[in-house]
């Protein structure tokens, strides 16, 4: 039996449904799912799949990246073929989850973020030792589908019928854009669900040489750390990880790529780690600050422009940053609270955040810059919806 029968089983999107619930998912999301279940809408998909017939074109498109002005291409199927795509990633990740090596964290059952960071300040010796830090450029669309099926096959080719349609998926030259379809480079399409599959088996190679080497290592999709007790030995690793990736066709963000001396303290996945302190890493603080910068500029620009009130604009701000900080974007992604309270212990970063909000809910209150926008009270910014994260993050650690 082939993982593809299992799509069309009403009792696997029970499981699934019941997985998804589990989750902090928006509600709208799981009603969703619950009619998509109940209305039998991954039948058809199911049965096009078992007919061999071809699969829709995934869509392409230009997004803001989180938190910054740079962009990036992601890819959307149409939404009764990604939700069966989602069932099937799920099933990929949970049956093909002994591939992995231990140092890989990211999209895998049981593992989060917060373990993977945890994780890493209890191993024996790093607060001692060299860090470097590297991050993968453009990852999920630079991976060359060609050396990624063999790969893929040694994993799931047992399963003829399931290999088949990945490969069929993968190996699609076109995608659908506004002016039609064109043909282009698209790697495994960061933004589908298969792409989680794909991301973790691509480098695993690299995270079991680490693993068996005893490197003091982790990944997580894109983004991977090493330690070791000197200089030198963290550079040799650096150089063998550079090379790996030239080999499989990939290359580094150089901007993003560092080396930290012990007690410097170092990042990942958002956090920095000095000593036993964990706290939101300033970079993530700066891109976030640069964010609401910009928002309340383009809302002072509205509320001149329409002549409206600053407290129309104002609330405008806050519900942006509510629903960013506060909220889950998507079914399978964390808020941005969530993923940083789980893990930080101290608020100094989150009151700079807090620090930084409020000046521009005061500037777009009271129009002004000078010590006249502190006539705006805190009490004025709760009225309006505005919500600290200091306190948010002490009502979570409450929650917990």
């Amino acid at each position: 039996m082939s993982m593809l029968d299992a799509l069309a089983d009403p009792a696997v999107w029970e499981r699934f449904y019941a997985y998804k619930c589990s989750l902090a998912c928006p509600k709208h999301f799981a009603r969703e799912l619950r009619a998509f279940i109940d209305a039998g809408a991954y039948r058809p998909v199911c049965e096009a799949i078992g007919r061999g017939e071809p699969f829709p074109l995934p869509h392409r498109a230009v997004i803001s990246k989180q938190s910054s002005q740079k962009k990036r291409v992601v890819y959307t199927y149409p939404k009764a073929e990604n939700t069966v795509l989602k069932l099937l990633t799920w099933l990929l990740l949970r049956e093909y989850d002994g591939l992995f090596a231990p140092g890989l964290w990211s999209f895998r059952p049981g593992r989060t973020a917060k373990a993977a960071v945890l994780s890493l300040l209890k191993k024996p010796g790093v607060r001692g030792a060299w860090a470097y830090k590297a991050d993968v450029s453009d990852y999920f669309n630079s991976i060359p589908v060609e050396r990624l099926l063999p790969l893929l096959e040694a994993a799931v080719g047992e399963d003829g019928p399931l290999f088949n349609f990945l490969s069929r998926l993968l190996s699609e030259p076109c995608v659908q854009t506004e002016a039609g379809p064109v043909a282009e480079q698209k790697g495994i399409m960061a933004g589908t669900p298969l792409s989680a599959f794909c991301a973790n088996l691509y480098l695993s190679e690299l995270d079991r040489r680490f693993a068996d080497l005893g490197v003091r290592y982790a990944r997580y999709s894109d983004d991977l750390i090493l330690f070791a007790p000197s200089r030198e030995e963290a550079a040799a690793y650096a150089d063998y990880l550079r090379g790996f990736l030239i080999e499989r066709g990939l290359r580094l963000n150089h901007a993003k790529e560092s080396f930290s001396a012990p007690g410097e303290g170092w990042t990942f996945l958002g956090f920095i780690c000095r000593g036993g302190v964990v706290d939101v890493a300033p970079a993530t603080v700066e891109k976030l600050k640069g964010k609401m910068r910009r928002k309340a500029r383009a809302l002072q620009r509205w509320r001149q422009r329409n002549g409206e009130t600053g407290e129309r604009a104002a609330a405008a701000f806050i519900r942006v940053f509510n629903r960013k900080l506060l909220e889950s974007p998507t079914d399978n992604e964390l808020s941005w609270s969530r993923w940083f309270f789980s893990v930080i212990n101290t608020t100094e970063s989150l009151a700079v955040i807090d620090a930084y909000a409020q000046d521009c809910l005061r500037f777009l209150i009271s129009g002004k810059r000078t010590k006249a926008r502190f006539n705006v009270r805190y009490e004025d910014l709760k009225a309006l919806g505005y919500r600290s994260l200091v306190h948010a993050y002490y009502d979570y650690q409450k929650e917990e």
